[in-house]
Parts: C-alpha cells; structure tokens; sequence
C-alpha cells in the first residue's frame, strides 16, 4: 500500500470546505479524472480505491449537485471509454444511475462544441430530455481559450445557454477528458453574474499531483495517459512568478489560466488566483504514505500505457504518434517494457511452441503461463492454471475434461460459425461453474477468481473483444504484443 485513503478523504473535504468558505455564494467545482471509477488512480496509487471521490463527495452529499459534460464532437467520434469498453453516450447515462443510485441530485447535462451539422449530438441531446435530464447546449467559441475579448461577450459565453442549478455547490464532472468542463463553469458564473448571483471557480484534479516533482513517475503517467491529447506536464510559471516556487501543473491549465483570471476579473473585479495551481484543492499528494510503493506501479501503469497505444495503433492502422510520446514518457521514467515481470515468460512460450502464449503474475510474485493448444486459447489455459495453483491444486489435474470441452467446440464451429475452436475465457469460465456443481477441484478453483484482482497478465497476440472483457471485469491489468493472431486484412476482434 502507498496510498492512505481514509486520510485523503479526510483532507480533502476539509480543503473543498475552506475553499468554499473563501468564494461564498456558488462554487463550481471541476472534477478532473473519473469522479466514481477512477482507475488510473488506483493503479498508480495502491491504496487509492476507484471510488475514492465519491466518498468523499457523499460527505457533502446533501450541499451539492452534479453536472454532467459531454463534448458533442466526441458523439461524432463515437469515442469509447477504454477502461470499460462502452461509448460516452452509454458512460453518461451509467452516470445518472450511479449518481442517483447514492443519493445525489444529478439534473443537468451540458453538451459542449455543439455545431448545427452534428445530427448525431442533437438527437442525443432530444433522447435526453425525453429522459427527463435538462439540456444546455454550448456552442463552438472562435479563438477559445486565447482570444478573451471574445469569449467574454455576447458572441462567447453569453451565447451559451444556461443550467439552472439549485445547489451552492455544483461538481461538474464528465466521461473523459477533453470534455469542456472548465467552459462550462466559465459559462455558468458568466450567466450567473448577469443574473446578480455570486459565484466562484475551483479545480479538483487528482493528477498531475503539483506537489510531487515534475517528472515523478506519478506525474509522468499522467502524462502517459493523455498522450493522445498531447498533454505535456510542466512547471506552473505563475506561480513561479508569483511565489518563486516550482510546483507541477500542465499544459492546458496554464494555457487557459489567462482566461480564467480575466473572467473573474472582469465579473468580480479581482481574480483570487495568482497561478493555475491555486485553483486547484488537490490533497492527493498528502495521502502518499509509501513514495516506493508509488513510483513503481506509476513505472508499471506507464508500460502499459505504452502497449495499449501499441495495440490501437495496430488495430485502427495509425501512425505511431501516440505511442512514441508514450515512449518518450518511459525514458524519463526510467523504465523499459522488459521491465514488465509478465513480458519475457508470455514471449519465451510463443517461442518455445510457435505458438501464441500469455503469462499471469500473481500477488506473490508467482508467474503462471498458457500456451495454445487443440482446446484452449492462451489466455483460457493461464487463467486455468492460475485458478488451480491459487487453490493448491496439482498441476496435473484437470479442471475440465476434453469431453465436457468438444461439445461446446461443436456447438461454436458447426452451429454458431465460428472459425476458430478454441474456448475463450468466458466459455472456459462458464464450463468450469457448471464443473462446481460436481467436482470438488473445480468449485475449490472458482472460489479463487477474487484473487486475481489486480494481477498483470500479457499476451503475445492482440486479444479477442471477449477475453479483454473478461480480464477487464475481473480487474486484471492485461497488455498485448501488437500482432494479430493470424494474418488477414479484416481482423475480427
């Protein structure tokens, strides 16, 4: 563990309260990051639970409400949330529901950068009214975020329309980065002003943390994660400047600090920020209780960041952009992909049999290997013989039977089409719960699946769209070589 949680909670809800006690009347507070599930940082830091934020939100449950933001474009896009596997208009309704679920108020969605030709945003935005959520739709703003003479006027915010919130505290949060969260708390204490309402801005972003050194591990995959936005970690220079203090924060927050403090200025007659990093209520970095523990699964998460935008690239034929800042991020950290314990045992079992392979490490440190055969894929057989040494069972004993697995084989190949014989993790799991019922090993083995939680797994061929659901239901961590498993134009994942 190097992540305190219960101490994180506890400081961050009192500086939440001290900042709102400093702004008076409403406060918007940006939540950068996944504000319910927020998995990036508890990978990088153990300790850090997904839902770390709304546990403390919960506190100030019955002062707050939540606005949700949707960038229109990334409608268009259909970008999809890598983490879960499911398009933004999907993650915005599971949203609602969790929101709802524990009690806060949730009643209002802003779609950002809406233009007139985007059909698909529109209908989205009438779906959602339909759903009984209010919709304020905000339009593209010419020069945003530098041109500030024009983005505080009646051709800029004044143009969008306005969320009639009820709550003095308002946490604005969204699916993904890139959102148009920060335009929407500009827009809304713009339209409040003209309304006679007080109103404030502050900013809770987890990373990068600015009181941890710029290139940090922890820092640098951030940096990592964001390589498709070419998101860039530097030092804050207003408050450089303003304290003759180095404190960490990043590209775009610098780049729209001009307009933020123009805005309140203008609005309120003085800015209570000198630097970007003032905004911010950021505890994250006072719950470090293990610096080690932190920098070496940040070094890990990097890595995999490297992989993944391997594997995309790949998938959707792209240059390597992406990967090679990612790169770039690995040489400052100081790590390399050998470093992944899981690389080298997956790459010597594709080796020894020419075949793919995968390897799996467990808590202990224990590697655990899969190889192709006639009944399995390499991931299904790892995952067998993960399960059997987690419950103590010899390694000669078979979980499932060739007879209980060739009448599934059948049932895909001349029934269902499929090409390829081989079970999956999902059948594989499925025909070792049905095996429970009966067979004493098989239940002792399914028990064990809790136990896999937050291994790494790595396979030498790109996986199929249903073992990287499953891993990714049972929270392994799992990377890929950036090779198909055979040679074709159309890849069927």
């Amino acid at each position: 563990m190097g992540f305190d949680r219960q101490r994180y909670i506890e400081l961050q809800s009192q500086h939440i309260q001290a900042r709102r006690e400093q702004i008076g009347g409403k406060l918007y507070l940006e939540m950068g990051g996944k504000l319910f599930d927020d998995l990036h940082a508890s990978r990088v830091l153990p300790g850090f639970t997904p839902d770390n934020k709304i546990a403390m939100l919960e506190r100030l449950r019955d002062e707050l409400e939540i606005l949700i933001c949707l960038n229109a474009k990334d409608l268009q896009r259909q970008k999809v949330r890598a983490d879960l596997g499911i398009p933004y208009e999907d993650d915005l309704l599971r949203l609602v529901d969790v929101f709802r679920e524990r009690g806060f108020l949730v009643e209002h969605v802003v779609l950002t950068q809406l233009e007139e030709s985007n059909h698909v945003a529109h209908a989205f935005a009438a779906r959602l009214e339909r759903l009984g959520l209010k919709v304020a739709r905000h339009g593209v703003i010419p020069g945003y975020p530098q041109d500030t003479t024009r983005i505080v006027s009646e051709q800029g915010l004044c143009a969008n329309e306005h969320s009639e919130t009820t709550r003095d505290l308002i946490v604005v949060t969204a699916p993904g980065p890139g959102s148009g969260k920060l335009a929407t708390c500009l827009s809304q204490i713009y339209h409040d002003h003209r309304r006679g309402i007080r109103s404030g801005y502050a900013k809770f972003e987890t990373f990068p943390i600015w009181d941890l050194p710029l290139e940090h591990p922890v820092n640098l995959a951030y940096e990592a994660a964001t390589a498709d936005l070419d998101d860039r970690n530097l030092i804050d220079p207003y408050h450089l400047a303003a304290h003759d203090t180095q404190v960490t924060s990043y590209n775009r927050d610098v780049d729209v600090f001009p307009l933020v403090r123009s805005l309140l200025t203008e609005l309120t007659g003085t800015s209570p920020y000198a630097s970007p990093t003032e905004m911010g209520v950021n505890m994250a970095g006072r719950g470090i209780v293990d610096d080690e523990v932190c920098r070496d699964a940040a070094r890990q998460e990097i890595i995999r960041r490297y992989y993944k935008a391997l594997v995309d690239e790949r998938i959707h034929d792209r240059e390597d952009d992406v990967s090679q800042r990612v790169a770039m991020v690995m040489s400052k950290a100081g790590c390399r992909t050998e470093d992944r314990a899981v690389v080298a045992p997956a790459l010597a079992v594709q080796e020894a049999t020419g075949h793919p392979g995968s390897a799996l490490e467990l808590a202990d440190g224990t590697i655990i290997t899969g190889k192709t055969s006639a009944l399995l894929g390499c991931s299904a057989a790892m995952l067998l013989n993960a399960l059997k040494r987690l419950a103590g069972l010899d390694d000669a004993v078979h979980l499932l039977s060739p007879a209980s697995i060739e009448p599934i084989q059948t049932l895909k190949t001349q029934h269902l089409g499929s090409r390829n014989p081989r079970l999956h993790t999902d059948e594989v799991l499925i025909a070792l719960s049905v095996s429970a019922a009966t067979d004493e090993n098989a239940r002792l083995a399914l028990a064990q699946l809790r136990s896999l939680e937050g291994c790494d797994v790595h396979t030498t061929t790109i996986l199929g769209s249903v073992d990287e659901g499953i891993f990714r239901q049972l929270g392994i961590h799992v990377t890929s070589e950036p090779r198909f498993q055979r040679k074709a134009l159309y890849q069927k994942r």
